[in-house]
């Protein structure tokens, strides 16, 4: 070990790509299978170039010719072979081939994986950067049941070289991450990008599952995917799994409401289910294709200094008892949430907000990084008819029911408003529970801090009975025994 003198800085140094494959191929026990399409055999070319391959790598294939593939994999119903559904068939059939071909007996301390890989890189035309899934499915010990990482993932090179070359980095990374990281899921994320810049590639979903990773929350780990600039967007489903975005919203029309959610309060879904039959009355638009997305930024997380993660957890519980799509998001301006979905479609998006919301949209303080300014913004935000689904605001002071009628904005703005409003880009939303215009979430945070009743009255149905169960935001039953 080098001398360390005075002054020197520590820092941990990552290791190579082929001291990753090196230290796996020296492993005695390591044992599996490399499946790749789509992209060459870059990641178990690392393996073979790093010396001692021969105790590690059972098999590597690449089956390029589609009905070859579909012969050993079998023929997807959409017809497609960048999905998830494929790449779960590769990592399975391959496990099941090397537990029926390597006989127990023989080696009873192998544990075997299957690493594959089914994408599709840069078009010749340079207009589809290219995406694909990765994947690996392996165990630590011989009698444990099989662990599963896999994630989805965004080439941003524009060449198809580096993009095979920036694929292989990433498989050796997951595979040495599975192995040598597994009791730490939040390092093994970051280390995902090891000897790689986010410039090169985006990760946009995740899902660990299996014995080793029964206490890994996938949501949290879709919140890091956004907190560590993996991605700039990231989706789960009312059963917590992670959902990649641009299958859920491709063609499809979108309704998005964003918030804190801290907790979801009787406002929130009364907007969600106003705005909701305003939107399906819309032309184009059926209730079969309509993806609705309750949305919470970076910003809103973190509105008390750091992100909490036990905090995130507690909103995303709620919401998913609820039964909703949940997406978390790096877009603090509403302009780029829209330039986000108008990747994935050309069908209706709608946005659901307050009339305070709506007036932060009209302060110029957000544009200064573009060169337009807010009317390049305006422009983004309300491209392809984008209509924004107004809910009302009870003036706390004088009682006063605010609306697209009667709001106020920057007295240079009113014009830039009258076009929007007057060309039916703004819709009120009329059809709204007078009697619950004085609930917020503070309020229920703040009663619930206090010790006092009320609150319950004031959440969706089931909302209070999951906060007081699993004492969320503080919940303390001592605090309301003491008031009884």
């Amino acid at each position: 070990m080098p001398l360390q003198l005075k002054g020197d800085v520590i820092y941990n140094e990552i290791p190579s790509s082929k001291d990753k494959a090196l230290k796996i191929n020296l492993n005695k026990f390591i044992y599996g299978t490399f499946s790749e399409i789509g992209a060459g055999q870059e990641t178990v070319r690392h393996f073979f170039r790093a010396g001692g391959a021969s105790g590690t790598i059972a098999k590597a294939m690449s089956a390029y010719d589609k009905d070859f593939s579909d012969s050993i994999y079998g023929i997807e119903e959409d017809g497609r072979y960048v999905t998830e559904i494929r790449l779960k068939k590769m990592l399975s059939h391959e496990i099941e081939l090397t537990e029926d071909r390597l006989n127990r007996k023989h080696h009873p301390g192998k544990i075997f994986f299957s690493y594959a890989n089914t994408v599709t890189t840069i078009d010749f035309a340079r207009k589809f950067k290219g995406h694909g899934w990765v994947g690996i499915k392996f165990q630590l010990d011989p009698l444990e049941e099989y662990n599963e990482i896999i994630l989805h993932i965004r080439f941003k090179e524009t060449d198809a070289k580096l993009q095979q070359e920036t694929l292989g980095i990433l498989g050796v990374n997951l595979i040495y991450g599975a192995y040598y990281l597994n009791d730490k899921p939040k390092e093994l994320l970051k280390s995902l990008y090891d000897n790689l810049h986010k410039v090169q590639i985006e990760i946009d979903m995740i899902n660990f599952s299996g014995p080793r990773f029964s206490y890994v929350d996938n949501r949290l780990m879709s919140l890091l995917l956004v907190k560590n600039g993996m991605t700039n967007a990231v989706m789960f489903g009312p059963d917590g799994n992670n959902l990649l975005p641009a299958q859920q919203l491709y063609k499809a029309n979108i309704l998005a409401l964003r918030g804190s959610f801290r907790p979801v309060t009787k406002v929130n879904m009364d907007m969600f289910n106003s705005a909701e039959k305003l939107f399906l009355k819309e032309s184009r638009v059926e209730k079969d294709n309509t993806k609705i997305i309750f949305e919470i930024t970076l910003t809103n997380l973190s509105a008390e200094g750091e992100i909490d993660e036990r905090d995130f957890l507690e909103r995303a519980e709620l919401l998913c008892s609820l039964h909703q799509n949940v997406m978390i998001t790096n877009f603090q301006e509403y302009y780029k949430l829209v330039e986000y979905f108008s990747e994935f479609t050309k069908a209706r998006i709608g946005l659901a907000m307050g009339v305070s919301s709506f007036v932060q949209i009209f302060d110029e303080k957000y544009y200064r990084n573009l060169s337009g300014g807010i009317l390049e913004a305006f422009g983004k935000l309300f491209f392809k008819d984008l209509k924004v689904y107004l809910y009302p605001l009870k003036d706390q002071r004088t009682g006063e029911i605010r609306t697209s009628e009667n709001l106020k904005v920057h007295p240079r703005m009113k014009e830039l408003y009258k076009f929007f409003k007057y060309n039916g880009r703004v819709v009120d939303i009329k059809d709204y529970n007078p009697e619950i215009l004085d609930v917020f979430s503070k309020t229920v945070l703040e009663m619930i801090a206090k010790g006092e009743h009320g609150w319950e009255e004031m959440l969706p149905k089931g909302i209070a009975e999951i906060i007081i169960e699993e004492r969320l935001f503080g919940y303390s039953r001592r605090k309301f025994a003491k008031l009884k």
